[in-house]
């Protein structure tokens, strides 16, 4: 009996392992791809909608798991609304407002979820894609007529970015970047490259959190030649619950503008004004960039074929700056003045120069024009507010909160016609966040500990869409 019992826990094993590799793959997945470089979690998705989500929501199961654990316990935390408030949110008006296709892409997403044996619905998934403009734009909105001025600053202060063309480059054309500055608790999740090839419309090549249909930091380019990023308008008011999600729209712009103009008007059109930002967009085509600066009520558009356009999350039009948002023009200590400064420095130094080598080193800058020296806090383009001791009041950030820059994109308009982006995960200037030595300082921030461990630098790395004809699961 002693000699059975193994027998047969062997033959037991060996029959589950058949039975695993006797099972044919879906045919879903046979155009998809996933690999891991860096810190980064590359996609390689391509189909309809449907089939595009279950890709995504399959190969990326575990980490989009994750990162919505850690969202809702955040949101919870930080703005005293439960998951199932923001999955209210999603069923009663942002679910209807999506187009079919992106329902289509949710509802695969879902599904590719369950055969991983994660039990998420559409509401979830639209929720998670939404929660920056619900979080930041709703609630705040809830906060003010219940309570007047309690939701100011909710707004969120993300991102450091520029866009530059014409002489202000090494080589005359578009040369793009960006720093995505957030949370650390769910910022240290924007890990993710998708390279889209959808059965209508563009392809595209972004960043992204996992089980996001957009980039939501946002960084992307097409195949078409469209280039867009955006920085957030610092202490916005505003959001419309009748009109189209900001997640959509960004989607769309993408995935269906061949020209400036096709990205200016999908976003305005029917703006629920979430996520307000200074849109910055370039169109390889024609060498053009231009600057959307879209809030609820009010928008205004800059374009030139020789400039170089900033953004550090501050507003530029006087009428949106007066009737949609609380941000001082004149306060010289706020992060988004100090760092306007230093990259207005930056670029006119960089001029005729701008490439992606110096482009690395403007989105991982230290220089506080305050102090006139290298620092680590709120000033300088590459974020660190857990090292401030004054906090960023403008966001809502108290002294040493955990947020600041989590990873930075570039690319020039050589290497978006061949769909390549350049990328780092973590700190662009390649420091490590370390979170039991943060906790020992900072014990009032351990809450976030559950979920915030260590967020490390990566090197640069260069990433390129996987050709059609290659990918394989």
């Amino acid at each position: 009996m002693k000699q059975v019992l193994p027998l047969l826990v062997t033959l037991m094993v060996i029959c589950v392992l058949s039975c695993k590799q006797g099972q044919q793959p879906d045919k879903r997945l046979t155009k998809a791809s996933k690999n891991y470089q860096n810190g980064w979690a590359y996609v390689h998705l391509e189909g309809s909608p449907s089939v595009i989500g279950y890709q995504h929501g399959y190969l990326l199961a575990g980490a989009i798991d994750t990162a919505i654990q850690s969202v809702s316990f955040y949101l919870n935390h930080e703005t005293k609304k439960d998951w199932a408030f923001y999955r209210s949110c999603a069923g009663s008006f942002l679910w209807n407002k999506l187009d079919r296709e992106y329902k289509d892409e949710i509802n695969g997403i879902v599904e590719g979820l369950h055969a991983q044996h994660l039990n998420y619905d559409s509401l979830d998934i639209t929720a998670f894609n939404a929660f920056e403009e619900l979080g930041y734009y709703y609630v705040p909105l809830l906060m003010n007529k219940e309570h007047p001025g309690s939701g100011d600053n909710k707004a969120p202060g993300n991102c450091s970015a520029f866009i530059a063309t014409g002489s202000f480059t090494k080589d005359g054309k578009i040369v793009i970047g960006h720093n995505n500055w957030t949370e650390y608790i769910y910022g240290q999740h924007w890990n993710v490259i998708a390279d889209i090839v959808p059965e209508k419309g563009n392809h595209i090549l972004m960043d992204c959190m996992p089980g996001f249909i957009h980039s939501g930091d946002d960084f992307l380019i097409t195949a078409n030649g469209i280039l867009i990023t955006e920085t957030t308008i610092t202490q916005f008011k505003g959001f419309n619950t009748a009109a189209v999600p900001e997640f959509m729209r960004a989607r769309k712009a993408a995935q269906y503008s061949n020209s400036i103009d096709d990205v200016i008007k999908i976003f305005t059109t029917d703006n629920n004004g979430g996520y307000a930002n200074d849109w910055l967009i370039g169109d390889t085509k024609t060498n053009e960039v231009a600057k959307l600066e879209l809030g609820l009520k009010d928008y205004r558009v800059w374009r030139s074929k020789d400039t170089a356009i900033i953004g550090s999350n501050f507003p530029s039009d006087p009428k949106l700056i007066k009737e949609e948002t609380t941000f001082d023009v004149h306060n010289a200590t706020t992060s988004p003045n100090t760092r306007k400064k230093r990259m207005e420095q930056l670029v006119t130094d960089l001029k005729g120069k701008l490439d992606i080598e110096t482009g690395k080193v403007l989105e991982a800058d230290h220089y506080d024009v305050l102090q006139n020296k290298n620092a680590n806090n709120r000033c300088v383009v590459c974020g660190h507010i857990d090292e401030d001791s004054l906090g960023c009041k403008e966001w809502d950030n108290a002294p040493y909160y955990p947020m600041g820059a989590v990873q930075a994109k570039l690319t020039t308009a050589d290497l978006a016609k061949d769909m390549k982006i350049w990328a780092r995960m973590g700190h662009p200037c390649g420091a490590d966040f370390i979170g039991e030595k943060f906790y020992t300082a900072h014990p009032e921030y351990r809450w976030q500990e559950k979920y915030l461990k260590d967020m490390k630098a990566h090197p640069w790395t260069l990433f390129e869409s996987l050709k059609q004809e290659t990918a394989a699961h």
